[in-house]
């Protein structure tokens, strides 16, 4: 198996001329076998002959995360006993939307986490432990033990938490690399000098990370992927991914964004009015999948806001690499004439070291307008604390939330909830 795709070194005219070619199958494909493409198609008139370019995908309507909580089985593509594989994502209207992989799909999916290790670095004959559950139908927990297995790495499956026993594992089979939320390396960091393991002379070249952001706009390291690095200097590897998707952007070596796999997606960055934005701008991610079997996906909007960047890369690829998320599009929260996003309230409350554990908490208020509300855990108890993160939160942001002191026992057990696949930092109560 090739690791290091052609396509991704070929010039932008190329790659946009064997997108557009895997785009005419798709829609044939669509048109042949999925129930909610076919209505979409006949109700807005397109003759999928008329999409020749990838500029005239703007022509098709987007697709919506209501449409697939919605119409969930008219996105099937294959019948029920073609499925091997069921996940899940959270749907926006509070149900989960299932999401169906055949085998075809799960090879596919295999390639993409292999071409997504290679990227990193990662190398057959590497071992890497991975910290993320494989159960509780996650997509990314198979996907990565499948492409791991695919390029020939070997696999420590430990599943999240438990620093005790993820460290037995590091000292026992000596990986490489690990896969994990970056904050729970915090957690690996704290256990390892309470106990006095030598953990920065350990086997760990690397980790890559996910659920959480590591980097700012400009690419330098934000608040919690600092605090990592300054006691463990491991690599840390961003990634960004989707159950939609079934794909990842994962960085290279130069860590200057994820990297596009163009043979798996096709990419539209959309202002809010649905147009492509400038290159150099920040909108919403738009996708449309190759390759899937299954539940295929056309102009499927992310929630994501994001930013693109099309300069090659030192590493060889030509394809277009993705910037940090700057927030979720359903996340935005305009507080006393400020638009904020969890991410930047994030950096600001992993910049306190006394701090245990927060969650941030959004709601309206009696009028309608949105409340900030900061519950948080901390091994001091005094006031200064509290005054400490207001005055922070008013000189970086210019807002002033509520902020609620909890004990750790209590916060903890809503944060780390043993069903979440990651920790759950940011609640919204808004109806």
């Amino acid at each position: 198996m090739e690791l290091y795709p052609k396509i991704e070194t070929f010039s932008r005219d190329t790659i946009q001329q064997f997108q557009e070619s895997k785009l005419k199958e798709l829609l044939v494909y669509l048109e042949k076998y999925s129930p909610f493409y076919q209505k979409l198609f006949k109700e807005n008139l397109i003759d999928i002959n008329d999409i020749k370019t990838l500029e005239d995908l703007q022509n098709i309507p987007t697709t919506s995360k209501n449409d697939l909580q919605q119409h969930n089985h008219n996105f099937f593509c294959v019948p029920l006993d073609k499925i091997v594989d069921y996940s899940t994502t959270s749907g926006t209207l509070g149900d989960p939307v299932t999401f169906g992989l055949s085998d075809n799909d799960l090879e596919r999916l295999a390639y993409n986490e292999a071409i997504s290790f290679a990227c990193a670095g990662v190398q057959k004959g590497d071992v890497v432990q991975m910290i993320t559950t494989i159960d509780k139908r996650f997509m990314a927990g198979l996907a990565y033990f499948l492409g791991l297995r695919k390029m020939g790495a070997s696999v420590v499956r430990m599943g999240p938490g438990i620093p005790e026993l993820q460290w037995d594992s590091i000292l026992r089979y000596k990986p490489k690399y690990l896969i994990t939320v970056p904050s729970f390396l915090l957690k690996m960091i704290d256990y390892a000098e309470k106990h006095g393991l030598d953990y920065k002379n350990s086997s760990v070249y690397g980790a890559i990370c996910i659920g959480e952001g590591l980097k700012n706009q400009d690419f330098t390291d934000n608040i919690l992927s600092k605090k990592i690095k300054e006691k463990w200097g491991i690599k840390l590897f961003s990634t960004y991914a989707s159950t939609e998707m079934s794909t990842a952007f994962t960085e290279c070596e130069f860590q200057i964004g994820g990297h596009h796999h163009p043979e798996l997606i096709i990419t539209e960055i959309l202002d809010d009015n649905g147009n492509p934005v400038q290159e150099g701008e920040s909108g919403e991610l738009t996708i449309t999948t190759l390759g899937v079997e299954a539940i295929p996906l056309l102009r499927f909007k992310t929630g994501d806001l994001v930013k693109a960047h099309y300069e090659p890369c030192q590493c060889g690829r030509n394809t277009m690499r993705l910037g940090p998320v700057v927030g979720r599009k359903q996340q935005m929260i305009k507080y006393k004439g400020t638009t904020l996003y969890p991410p930047a309230m994030n950096d600001i409350l992993n910049d306190f070291n006394n701090i245990l554990c927060y969650q941030i908490v959004i709601q309206s208020d009696e009028i309608g307008l949105d409340e900030i509300i900061i519950k948080l855990s901390t091994d001091n108890e005094d006031e200064n604390c509290v005054n400490d993160v207001r005055d922070h939160f008013r000189a970086k942001l210019r807002v002033s939330p509520k902020i609620e002191v909890l004990d750790f026992e209590v916060l903890s057990k809503i944060v780390f909830n043993p069903i979440s696949r990651k920790p759950i930092n940011f609640i919204d109560l808004r109806p």
